[in-house]
């Protein structure tokens, strides 16, 4: 059987859906994506795209969309969310591009999810079905069987779950891994840049370390937008299943009590925040909680990242590279492809969630472990800022 002979059903319509589609398109792989909702949607505020992330989306002919609507920082900073002093700085733009052959964006979501749709939809190699809910599932030696909301029964070489943190495709693979609470709020605003004085408007990067808390503001839309998003330790909500809630500024900001006043004037500028629970799931382990048979999982469905690394989005997306990759070879048996694919990622994959995980623990660090990381930090912060095993790929 060819590529172009399989068929390749891939479940959920996110970031990392489309990027599948994507990316088996260009390889000649047709796939058929089903998604719940009734129509493409992203909803959320900023993410950053390393070079890792860049590279492979301008593979993919994206450069020019990518160029519309991100933006490109020159430079991450590192600020003490106390004092207000910079610890240490890591410059991205040509240095980036020189190191690790793409540069370093951030994005709105949504922007993100639409120019993948867009491509998607130009590529015209996958079929898009809307409202349209996974039911039940079945493999056997041939192939792998879906039933769908709209009474279909589908069959199909291999069915990829790109359905989320929630996802429904993950229980036929992990059996034992259930989303749980990481103790963690995430405060989420997007603002324009006009809206905010002249001294708060920023074309870099900073990231504002705390004790139990940080903070991380970057531009959008090509500087005209501030993205900010703040952690603190608290509770779950009652919901945490939908995990974008309203939020109050007043408990933003005795979270923050004691801050500098350069990040307490900013959050006081900004009126409209949401709240976001950081939920998870257990480390992957091995490749056998990557792929079962016919049936693989990938972004996070398999391995959701804390933001702290900033590679949620980037890690899907580098799987959807890899799985295009496998799925093109047709010397590759479909039980085969998703065993190597699976191999080939969990390991990286695992390294990101366990850095993400620490990295949190350091952000938000209290007494003398907070006063040795700021002491590291000035003394190495370009050395400790810089990730080249990251930004190489994978």
């Amino acid at each position: 059987m060819t590529a172009a002979q399989k068929k390749i059903l891939v479940v959920g319509g996110g970031i990392g859906g489309l990027a599948t589609a994507l990316a088996c398109g260009a390889r000649s792989v047709p796939v058929q994506l089903i998604e719940k909702k009734p129509v493409f949607s992203e909803v959320g505020a900023g993410i950053q795209l390393s070079p890792n992330v860049v590279r492979l989306l301008e593979g993919w002919g994206l450069r020019s969309a990518l160029d519309a609507v991100a933006s490109f920082p020159p430079l991450l900073q590192v600020r003490s969310a106390l004092s207000g002093a910079v610890l240490g700085q890591l410059a991205l733009g040509a240095r980036a591009v020189q190191r690790y052959g793409a540069r370093y964006a951030t994005i709105a979501r949504a922007d993100l999810h639409k120019l993948l749709l867009e491509a998607v939809q130009a590529q015209g190699s996958a079929q898009l079905l809307l409202n349209n809910a996974m039911q039940l599932v079945s493999q056997d030696a041939n192939a792998v069987q879906v039933t769908t909301s709209d009474g279909h029964q589908r069959r199909a070489n291999v069915l990829i779950g790109a359905d989320g943190l929630w996802s429904d495709v993950r229980e036929f693979v992990r059996t034992d891994a259930q989303p749980r609470f990481s103790g963690h709020l995430a405060y989420r605003a997007m603002v324009a840049q006009a809206a905010l004085p002249q001294a708060l408007r920023s074309e870099v990067i900073t990231a504002w370390l705390g004790p139990r808390f940080h903070a991380v503001q970057y531009p959008l839309h090509g500087g005209q937008w501030l993205n900010m998003v703040v952690i603190v330790h608290g509770d779950a909500p009652d919901d945490v299943h939908h995990w974008d809630h309203a939020a109050n500024a007043h408990d933003l900001r005795a979270h923050l009590n004691g801050a500098a006043s350069g990040l307490q004037d900013l959050l006081a500028a900004i009126a409209g925040w949401r709240l976001w629970p950081l939920n998870g799931l257990p480390h992957l382990r091995s490749a056998k909680e990557l792929a079962f048979g016919r049936i693989a999982l990938m972004g996070d469905a398999a391995h959701p990242m804390l933001p702290y690394l900033a590679q949620g989005a980037g890690m899907a997306i580098e799987d959807a590279a890899s799985l295009a990759e496998v799925l093109s070879q047709p010397a590759l048996g479909d039980v085969a492809a998703l065993e190597r694919y699976a191999h080939t990622r969990w390991r990286r994959n695992a390294r990101v969630q366990a850095r993400a995980q620490r990295n949190g623990e350091i952000f938000h660090a209290t007494g003398l472990q907070r006063w040795g990381r700021d002491a590291a930090m000035r003394a190495l912060g370009q050395r400790l800022l810089d990730v080249p095993w990251l930004y190489k790929g994978g």
